[in-house]
C-alpha cells in the first residue's frame, strides 16, 4: 500500500488522519525496516547514475511527526547522499531576496536526496494565516494587508507551480507529503511535551497560539493542495495520527515511485576496463 495522490477537488474534511493498513506494530516495524533498506540501496544507484535529484517536501501542523519521520525513514541512507533543511523564520538576508530564493539554493544536487522539513509552502500557509508577514518581504505595490488579496495568492500558487515545473524538467523528482494530523491527536502530543520532562524543550507557547487558528490553517492547506498538486509534483496526503503508519506510507510511496524509473541504473564499465578486470584482480591478489 502507498499513499494516494491529491487532486484539484481535494477536501481536507474527507481526508483520513488514521488508517488501518492491516499490519501489527511488529509487522509495521519489519516492513519499514525492509523498505528503507531498499531505499538506501536505491539511493546508491541514484548517486551512481547522477542524472536525477530527489526532493522530499514534508508539511504538516505542529507535532505532525516530521522530525521523527525523517530519522526513521532515511536511517539507512549514506549520509553523504542526503541533505536535510529545516526552514525557520526568514533571516534578514533571506528577506532581501524573493521568497523562493532560500529554497532554491538549498535544492539537492543530481544524485542526491534533499529533505525539506517545512518547505516553500510556508509562504502560502503561515503567511496566509498571518498576511501581515508578507509586508516584511518588501514586495513592490504591497503596502498594506489589504493588498494581499485573492489575486495575490493565486499568483503565488502559479509561481510555485512554475518553480516546481522548472525543477522537474531539469531532473529533480519532487514528492510532497502532507502529514494530516487530527486536532485531538495534536492535543495529546502537546500534552506529552508538557508532561514529560525530557520533551519540555520541544514545547513553545506559540504552539498554543497557532492551535487556536486550526480551522484557518486547514482551509489554507486545502486550498494550497488543490492548487499545487500537479502531474509532475503531486501532493500525497498521509494519515499522521499513528506515526509508524505515516512513516511506512512515506517510505513505501518513495520506493515504489522511484523504482518505476527504469532508467535509473548504475553506469556500465567501459569495455577496456571490463576486458582487463581479470588482470586487475590478479595484480591485487598477487601483491605481497
Amino acid at each position: 500500500m502507498k499513499a494516494e495522490k491529491a487532486n484539484s477537488s481535494f477536501k481536507i474534511s474527507d481526508a483520513k488522519t488514521t488508517i488501518d493498513i492491516g499490519l501489527s506494530e511488529d509487522e509495521l516495524k519489519d516492513e519499514l525496516k525492509s523498505v528503507r533498506k531498499k531505499l538506501g540501496k536505491l539511493q546508491d544507484t541514484l548517486y551512481a547514475h547522477g542524472k536525477y535529484a530527489v526532493l522530499v517536501c514534508l508539511q504538516g501542523m505542529d507535532t505532525a511527526g516530521k522530525d521523527s519521520l525523517i530519522r526513521e525513514v532515511f536511517k539507512d541512507f549514506n549520509t553523504s547522499g542526503i541533505i536535510v533543511h529545516s526552514f525557520k523564520v526568514p533571516s534578514t538576508i533571506e528577506r532581501n531576496h524573493d521568497y523562493l530564493w532560500r529554497h532554491y539554493i538549498a535544492l539537492p544536487a543530481r544524485g542526491k536526496f534533499g529533505i525539506f522539513n517545512r518547505t516553500h509552502y510556508e509562504n502560502v500557509l503561515v503567511t496566509r494565516v498571518h498576511p501581515e508577514y508578507i509586508l516584511g518581504e518588501n514586495i513592490p505595490h504591497i503596502s498594506s494587508v489589504n493588498d494581499v488579496d485573492d489575486k495575490f495568492w493565486k499568483q503565488r500558487f502559479e509561481q510555485i507551480n512554475d518553480f516546481e515545473k522548472h525543477l522537474t524538467q531539469n531532473g529533480t523528482l519532487i514528492f510532497k507529503f502532507f502529514l494530516h494530523l487530527s486536532k485531538r491527536e495534536q492535543k495529546n502530543r502537546l500534552l506529552r511535551r508538557l508532561e514529560k520532562k525530557d520533551k519540555n524543550w520541544k514545547f513553545s507557547p506559540a504552539d498554543l497560539k497557532e492551535r487556536k487558528l486550526w480551522d484557518a490553517y486547514q482551509d489554507c492547506y486545502e486550498d494550497a493542495i488543490r492548487n499545487t498538486s500537479t502531474l509532475q509534483a503531486p501532493w500525497y496526503v498521509i494519515p499522521a495520527d499513528h506515526k509508524p503508519v505515516a512513516r511506512y506510507l512515506v517510505a513505501k510511496t518513495l520506493y515504489d515511485s522511484l523504482s518505476a524509473y527504469t532508467d535509473i541504473q548504475e553506469p556500465e564499465l567501459e569495455e577496456d576496463v571490463v576486458f582487463e578486470l581479470r588482470n586487475y584482480l590478479h595484480q591485487l591478489k598477487s601483491e605481497k
